[in-house]
């Protein structure tokens, strides 16, 4: 595999992104909702008398895990746009004619997925963490965030839900030839993040280090299966000839 190669078609999608603004408002929209919603509904949990600090700790801890949601979120409509939406554009056919791999053609787009991808899910984290911390500190006496769950979230996981959302994306992707369909079928990848949302949030699972640290080696091994079952059964010439 040659990255070089990899990284021109990363620098052609990105420039393409850059001039569709309905993705880049995707990208943005929903992670500032998020991002200031939830500390909002903090804040207002917070002012209910019955919600103590231990109860608070607990939906904070629960809350952990949404941005790495977000992170699976908002790859969906880029990635997808990877593939159908240049197909619907005319813009596809000649980049799958040219003398570059699969393994080559599907890094490169998910490098052009992932960089504002992961931007966006930072920026998102970082303005939850900051308006949390103001709005639950009166009920706790102390700054909930940063701690080390809140670290291995953000520096481990919240990257490797990006990739996982990328790879099944531009999976889902390669195999249809409607946008709003691949973008439905893509928000399926959401799915086991919302689980562990769920579990956490009823008191089920607990979002500790050790958890954490199994949940990401998991997703790791996905993330790798994903790009190689991609570029196994990756049909360029299928997209060719009967895609419509």
């Amino acid at each position: 595999m040659r990255l070089s190669k990899a990284w021109l078609i990363a620098a052609k999608d990105l420039h393409i992104f850059l001039k569709k603004r309905n993705l880049l408002y995707s990208a943005a929209v929903l992670p500032l909702v998020i991002s200031i919603g939830l500390p909002l509904l903090l804040r207002f949990i917070s002012n209910r008398p019955a919600v103590t600090a231990q109860i608070m700790e607990r939906y904070l801890n629960a809350f952990s895990i949404l941005p790495v949601i977000l992170a699976t979120i908002i790859p969906t409509s880029i990635a997808s746009y990877s593939m159908v939406g240049e197909k619907v554009q005319k813009s596809l056919e000649p980049l799958l004619a040219a003398p570059i791999t699969d393994s080559e053609l599907l890094l490169g787009k998910a490098i052009a997925s992932f960089i504002p991808s992961i931007v966006a899910s930072y920026l998102a984290s970082v303005i939850y963490t900051v308006l949390s911390d103001v709005f639950s500190r009166a009920k706790l006496g102390f700054n909930y965030y940063p701690n080390s769950t809140a670290v291995l979230l953000f520096l481990a996981l919240t990257p490797l839900a990006v990739i996982l959302s990328i790879g099944y994306n531009v999976l889902v992707s390669s195999r249809v030839s409607d946008v709003r369909t691949a973008q439905t079928l893509g928000f399926l990848a959401v799915l086991p993040f919302g689980i562990i949302y769920i579990l956490s949030e009823i008191g089920i699972f607990s979002l500790d280090i050790q958890s954490l640290w199994i949940i990401a080696g998991m997703v790791f091994l996905v993330d790798i299966l994903l790009f190689f079952f991609s570029s196994a059964t990756f049909q360029r010439e299928k997209i060719l000839t009967e895609w419509k």
